[in-house]
């Protein structure tokens, strides 16, 4: 019998190899879980693992899920690949002041080509203080709509100088745009994605923009295969890059923000799994493995620019290391004498071609098969012929591999809590030079579904202040309210929204500027 209130949740996530699937019930207790291998068009492998876990409760028990969540490699790939992405016109507000650089200078071209955009510069943007560089002219605006339109763009971006200090011309220019355009019409904002750094900014907007209908279309397919399953009238969330979730209208605005979320779900579920605030997570898969900060409970984010195919950009992004380790790592000998392990990987081919399965390629899974640390996978007397030596060397190859990714994140020399995730973690020791614990929980090969299923909802602001203008004390709270603000937006429930984070840096540089980063998270409106 179903629950009066449904509170179970469905949680998936899309790694390169597996894409796994948990249900989880109302009182955050796993019921349900499977590992499926991901499919070249990821919906299907969404699907396979969908249909098992609720195979595994039943329809009567899949009657009481109530939420949805979807951790999705979708936007990364339609990047990497170049493919489905939104023909973009890239609106820069920066005429006569921006015209040394032109818009996508450093592109690569075929990124540029499969994106089909077109760049257009108009009169605008405002200096380090707030002051106008000069006025926006909205005939201008009007001209770029008509354009738009005529010319058949998807998508329009637009990116305005200093714009985290004043978004009154980005807001102004989408005014007019709407009202040429319809309210309809995507358009994606720089001073609601990114921070200083103009160009970086402007990149991830017009990423941001090229991603529209990758994000609906997901986002739709998902709601048609939960329904598919029976699963209907549920609140669908997306995994978004903070370790937190969006609702599917947020994630359609801003889908370049589920990019890297995969880490960032393992990262929350390592959390949880074990109750740990701070230490570094190992998410050790079948071909990769990324290696992330938990600080106060969530990712830590990285400071500095991030490049997205190739493109540097200035949004939120996770501070991870990944290195091509993974339970389908392909081990040779060197001519030399010396072993090797990965980068390459035969992934979710590793239950095929591994000695371990009955396979012809010698992988990680092999090794640590050989040395009687994984006896419940496959058959380890098929890899009784690997020479002893390869097995050793090949086993400190892997340690030294991930002892040298946990010591690439620390930030001092004393040790750490390590958690080891990740249905390749058993290729890890029980321990780790640098590391003070070395801990592997309940169900830790499914940690980055179980970090999608319990997740919060977040909103984060930073924006730059001039102090002669509003005092400290005013900027914070100001920007403490649009965080709520904007948590509540992507879906958190208002009565639990609360501010986690405030971080205010002195720009000396730009005078008596302070930029403030505010972050708020909040539980599902249940």
């Amino acid at each position: 019998m179903a629950e009066e209130k449904r509170t179970w949740r469905l949680g998936i996530d899309v790694g390169g190899t597996n894409t796994d699937a948990v249900i989880i019930d109302g009182d955050l207790n796993l019921v349900a879980s499977t590992k499926s291998p991901t499919t070249e068009d990821v919906m299907g492998g969404i699907k396979a693992a969908m249909h098992e876990v609720v195979s595994q409760i039943g329809l009567e028990a899949a009657a009481n899920i109530g939420f949805a969540m979807l951790g999705t490699t979708h936007c990364t790939n339609a990047i990497v690949e170049r493919r489905r992405l939104n023909k973009v016109a890239a609106l820069r507000i920066g005429a006569p002041a921006t015209t040394a650089i032109s818009c996508m200078a450093d592109w690569p071209e075929e990124l540029k080509s499969a994106m089909r955009v077109r760049d257009f510069l108009v009169h605008g943007g405002h200096e380090f203080d707030g002051r106008e560089i000069s006025a926006l002219i909205e005939d201008e605006i009007r001209e770029v709509a008509r354009v738009v339109r005529e010319e058949g763009f998807e998508s329009v971006a637009v990116t305005s100088v200093f714009s985290p200090v004043s978004d009154a011309h980005e807001r102004r220019a989408v005014e007019v745009l709407r009202a040429e355009l319809g309210e309809e019409f995507p358009i994606s904002v720089s001073s609601e994605i990114g921070s200083l750094g103009f160009l970086e900014r402007e990149n991830a907007s017009i990423l941001n923009a090229a991603l529209v209908d990758v994000a609906r279309t997901t986002a739709d397919s998902f709601e048609e295969a939960l329904a598919a399953e029976g699963i209907v009238d549920v609140a669908v969330y997306l995994g978004q890059n903070d370790g937190t979730l969006m609702s599917v209208d947020y994630a359609k605005r801003y889908p370049i923000f589920t990019i890297a979320c995969g880490p960032t779900n393992s990262i929350r579920g390592a959390s949880f799994l074990t109750q740990e605030k701070d230490a570094i997570v190992v998410d050790i898969g079948g071909t990769t493995t990324d290696v992330g900060v938990l600080f106060h409970g969530f990712p830590r984010e990285s400071m500095v620019a991030v490049e997205i195919g190739d493109v540097r950009t200035n949004f939120r992004m996770p501070d991870l290391v990944s290195v091509g380790l993974g339970g389908g790592s392909i081990v040779r000998r060197a001519e030399d004498g010396s072993v090797t392990v990965g980068p390459d990987s035969v992934g979710f081919r590793v239950t095929r071609d591994a000695l371990v399965f009955g396979g012809d390629v010698v992988t990680a899974t092999d090794i640590v098969a050989a040395r009687g640390l994984a006896p419940e996978v496959g058959d380890a007397s098929l890899t009784s012929s690997l020479d002893a030596d390869l097995v050793e060397r090949g086993y400190a190859e892997i340690v030294r591999i991930i002892e040298d990714a946990v010591d690439a994140m620390k930030t001092s020399a004393g040790d750490v809590k390590v958690v080891l995730v990740g249905g390749g973690s058993i290729l890890a020791p029980e321990a780790l030079e640098g590391a003070s614990a070395v801990l592997r929980p309940p169900h830790f090969g499914v940690a980055n579904a179980i970090g999608s299923a319990i997740a919060q909802v977040s909103g984060q602001i930073a924006k730059v202040f001039s102090l002669s203008e509003t005092p400290r004390a005013q900027a914070i709270e100001e920007s403490k309210r649009r965080a709520c603000d904007e948590a509540i937006a992507a879906g958190a429930d208002p009565a639990t929204v609360e501010v986690i984070e405030v971080e205010d840096i002195p720009m000396a540089y730009l005078g008596d500027a302070l930029c403030i980063r505010v972050k708020a998270v909040g539980d599902l409106m249940l």
